[in-house]
């Protein structure tokens, strides 16, 4: 136990608390229906099909950018735990912070790597955000989760022209209406990070 509260280890244990904390918000945000991720996610600037760089390797644009952050945080954390450990076996002693944050680091970023690539191959696309989202405006879609009204937005699952399904905030464009869970919707304008909306007149174009 002592070698949680040692001052070598700090940054892993705050590591492992920011982790908890995301996770935490998280988890209030599927209930209050609104996704963080995907709050975090609309942020990131748009990217071509075929990706590739850093970006790409790091698997963002096809994994939530919070979920990567949490696999970068726990790979981070474990290991450097692991690595203190192993100090204390070999050495008799820990190692100072900021020398066993070094391999923590990479193997923080190797876990992003690794396991965000199982997740992008579970995940079919759905959270990508491969194409501008200024071009789902006009896009059909369904309010998957949450009851949106005027300031307050719900989940949506919206399809792109290449088929792909992408999950966005909505509010409807008419103040005063209310657009339950199950709606066919049609994304009229973007707003911030949000998209309004309106109920679709031809839900067979869903």
């Amino acid at each position: 136990m002592v070698i949680f509260t040692a001052p070598e280890t700090w940054p892993f244990g705050a590591a492992l608390a920011v982790m908890v904390g995301l996770s935490i918000v998280e988890g209030a945000g599927l209930i209050l229906a609104y996704s963080p991720s995907g709050l975090l996610d609309s942020f990131l600037p748009d990217t071509p099909d075929g990706m590739d760089g850093p970006l790409g390797w790091l698997h963002v644009g096809k994994v939530p950018l919070l979920v990567l952050l949490i696999l970068f945080l726990a790979g981070f954390a474990v290991s450097g735990y692991v690595i203190q450990s192993a100090a204390n076996a070999l050495l008799g002693s820990l190692l100072p912070a900021w020398i066993a944050s070094i391999p923590a680091l990479l193997a923080g970023i190797s876990t992003v790597n690794g396991i965000g690539g199982l997740l992008a191959k579970i995940i079919p696309g759905d959270e990508t955000s491969a194409v501008s989202e200024q071009t789902l405006v006009g896009r059909a879609g369904v309010i998957v989760k949450g009851h949106a009204r005027d300031g307050m937005a719900a989940e949506a699952k919206v399809r792109d022209s290449h088929g792909r399904a992408h999950y966005v905030m909505v509010e409807p464009d008419i103040i005063d209406q209310t657009l339950d869970e199950g709606t066919p919707i049609v994304l009229v304008r973007k707003a911030g990070a949000r998209f309004k909306c309106i109920r679709n007149p031809h839900p067979e174009l869903l």
